[in-house]
């Protein structure tokens, strides 16, 4: 009994280290935490996806992106190397398993062929740290925010993996050119499609002319569906991933950007952050009663929550939209309306309206968008005992988005619209190291414009030139003179109330001189939104008619109108002149003036901001080679204007800028500088002829609009005149 005990212990050992030896035999496996084998795709996808025709390497992905990582630097298990091209052969003659083969037949060639994969993780490892970080710190309060987080990682694959081969390979290219933006030779135009061409088809059609005006940045003001009459211009948007159905289809805009991008056009589109129309899907279902899509929003059952916002909150529209709240007779629910009644707030609290929101602006930059604005992004986050404007996680927000674009599609520039006062206006830049947006509008600078042209005093428009001077040359602003929107007076009153100049009575002038109020002003705008209880008010008009082209031209007054092209000019010129990218909105390159039909229009009479929102006027623009009339004075000075600038470095964002005396409070002069060549421009915003007493003792200087040489001492410049003085160092 005991021998037999014995030869069964053996045979159990023999066995036990059999199975030993066969285990170790067995392929190693990669396990994840399921420790399962290697899982290659994981939907839709047989065992190993073998594709030729963009030759990646086989995706090992798993449900919560990082656990199989196939890294090449240490090259373990399977080695993907992407120094030596070579070493990755897949074949597919035989459907076994994929070969590797480092030997024997030529290698194959890939310098034209990209590895997206490993492109990505590559782009999402240098920020999935610092994203999960601030995402967790930002809904740290939220128990499922873990899977809120896995749920944008895996669904910001999926657009990137949608993106088509023009966009990545233009990502790319930015990529190894970051500073393609900073440069001297982008021109911008803003124009509404239906005004300028009918529909986006139309437009296409219509390239030429915007070649022809130098234009390779077009902004089109918002297109996506809204509700007739209740759109607020577009910026109620019912469905981010539908264009409005009289501009045309999803595929029309898609088509459109293809086609701007063949001629070296960059396109722009608004994305509408803070709220939704509602007639939004979302809101449709908040509004059946469903919890869930309620929380997408802000609902109150009585006043008691929303009477505490109203006590920090600012009107935006406090005449035509008073109040941050409207009442919902159907629900018997407050729901929070910071603009219009019809446009419902976003609440950003909730992780899943950021994710929604992130997944359609990557859905719009994958049509083809080069540049996403982002519509009053300071107002995004909510916050009781607040002004709910430019809070901390507005920051944290948007420095997301930020990475998700460097991410997903990093050839996108983000454009914030941040019109608030100064001081709040250049956070949204970010830090260099931690950026958020990549350009912003030079809000400031543009209203401190209209502020010279109605006192004729440069004194607060030089400063401000001083401060944007002194900020890092990473920081881009979109200059512009007129846009869509309203003229809204965010000074610097603290700096005005030296001088003596209180904020309400000065608002009250700047509006009664640029309404054509003020006795002898040659400026024909209105007002928007007039508040009596503040003294406030915003002002609309085009560039053409509150540089008095509009008066002068209907009074029959040639000397008054050559005189007001002449002022539009030098504002342009002005403009042109500045660090950053220079815009024009559309009509302005052909001097035209306001367009009063709006009033006739029910959906439109109540928003005085449709006055310089009319129909372009292609009959007027047939007149820009006929130097007899305004279009011919003015078009062919500023397409001077825009070659001269893409022409000379000097006009590099990156080259330092400052302000020089010239002793006359209301003449403007600057200095821009490389080591190639010296600008001078010179700007008088006076009705007198003068003299700028600027005493650059350095030699001659040739004036780029004219041709002419002189000194830079002393120079006697027109009413409303300007010069671009330029010496070459070399």
């Amino acid at each position: 009994m005991a021998k037999k005990r014995l030869q069964k212990k053996r045979e159990a050992a023999k066995t036990s280290a059999f199975q030993a030896a066969a285990a170790k035999a067995e392929t190693p496996k990669i396990t994840t935490k399921k420790v399962q084998p290697i899982k290659v795709e994981t939907t839709k996808t047989e065992p190993v996806k073998v594709e030729t025709k963009k030759t990646e390497p086989i995706k090992v992905e798993t449900k919560k992106v990082e656990p199989a990582k196939v890294e090449t630097q240490k090259a373990e298990a399977v080695k993907v190397e992407t120094a030596k091209v070579e070493s990755a052969k897949v074949e597919t003659k035989k459907t076994e398993t994929a070969k590797v083969e480092t030997t024997k037949a030529e290698p194959v060639k890939l310098e034209n062929k990209r590895d997206d994969d490993h492109i990505y993780r590559e782009r999402l490892a240098r920020h999935l740290d610092e994203l999960k970080w601030l995402y967790c710190e930002l809904y740290q309060d939220n128990p499922y925010v873990t899977m809120h987080l896995n749920d944008l990682l895996k669904v910001l694959k999926k657009f990137y993996d949608m993106r088509n081969d023009a966009l990545k390979e233009s990502d790319l290219n930015r990529e190894k050119d970051p500073t393609w933006y900073k440069r001297n030779d982008l021109i911008g135009m803003m124009m509404y499609v239906n005004a300028f061409a009918g529909t986006l088809s139309n437009l296409e059609s219509k390239l030429d002319y915007i070649q022809e005006c130098n234009v390779n940045y077009l902004h089109l003001m918002p297109l996506l569906d809204s509700p007739r009459g209740r759109s607020d211009g577009g910026y109620a948007v019912a469905d981010f991933r539908k264009v409005q159905e009289e501009l045309g289809t999803m595929d029309d805009f898609a088509a459109l950007t293809a086609a701007c991008h063949n001629r070296g056009i960059n396109v722009c589109l608004d994305f509408v952050m803070n709220h939704t129309s509602e007639d939004h899907e979302w809101a449709k279902r908040a509004r059946a009663g469903e919890k869930e899509y309620q929380d997408r929003y802000f609902f109150f059952d009585n006043y008691d929550i929303p009477s505490l916002y109203e006590q920090t909150c600012p009107e935006v529209f406090p005449t035509t939209a008073p109040g941050n709240f409207t009442w919902l007779e159907d629900l018997h629910k407050h729901v929070m309306t910071t603009f219009y009644p019809y446009q419902w707030d976003l609440n950003y609290r909730n992780p899943i309206v950021l994710n929604e929101m992130i997944f359609n602006m990557l859905y719009l930059a994958n049509q083809g968008v080069d540049i996403v604005r982002l519509d009053a992004v300071p107002y995004i986050w909510k916050q009781l005992g607040t002004n709910c404007r430019n809070l901390p996680q507005v920051h944290t927000i948007v420095r997301i988005m930020r990475m998700i674009c460097e991410i997903v599609c990093p050839g996108v520039l983000l454009l914030g619209e941040v019109v608030m006062a100064p001081e709040k206006v250049v956070p949204y830049f970010g830090t260099v190291e931690k950026p958020e947006c990549h350009l912003l509008y030079n809000v400031t600078t543009m209203a401190s414009t209209w502020h010279t042209v109605a006192t004729k005093d440069v004194s607060l428009l030089r400063r401000q030139l001083d401060i944007i001077s002194e900020l890092p040359r990473d920081y881009v602003f979109q200059n512009y003179l007129r846009c869509h929107d309203d003229i809204g007076w965010g000074l610097d009153y603290e700096y005005l109330e030296n001088f003596g100049i209180q904020e309400v009575p000065h608002k009250k002038y700047l509006n009664d001189f640029l309404t054509g109020k003020y006795p002898d002003s040659f400026a024909r705008g209105e007002l928007y939104n007039d508040d009596p209880r503040l003294g406030d008010a915003r002002l609309c008009g085009t560039t053409a008619s509150l540089c008095g082209i509009e008066r002068f031209g209907f009074e029959g007054n040639q000397e008054g109108v050559d005189r007001a092209v002449r002022y539009d000019i030098t504002l342009h010129a002005f403009m042109l002149s500045q660090s950053g990218i220079p815009v024009i909105y559309s009509g302005d390159e052909i001097g035209q003036v306001n367009d009063y039909s709006y009033k006739d229009d029910p959906e439109k009479s109540d928003d005085s901001r449709y006055l310089h929102r009319g129909k372009f006027d292609w009959k007027l623009a047939e007149n820009r080679h006929d130097p007899a009339t305004v279009q011919g004075k003015l078009f062919p000075v500023l397409d001077k204007l825009e070659h001269i600038r893409s022409s000379h470095g000097i006009f590099n964002s990156n080259v330092p800028i400052h302000t020089i005396d010239t002793w006359d409070n209301s003449i403007l002069a600057f200095v821009r500088e490389n080591d190639e060549e010296k600008f001078i421009g010179i700007y008088n915003f006076s009705e007198n002829d003068k003299v700028a007493w600027i005493n650059e003792e350095d030699g001659m200087y040739t004036d780029l609009i004219s041709g002419r040489e002189m000194e830079a001492k002393g120079v006697q410049i027109p009413a409303f005149g300007c010069y671009w003085l330029c010496r070459n160092k070399q």
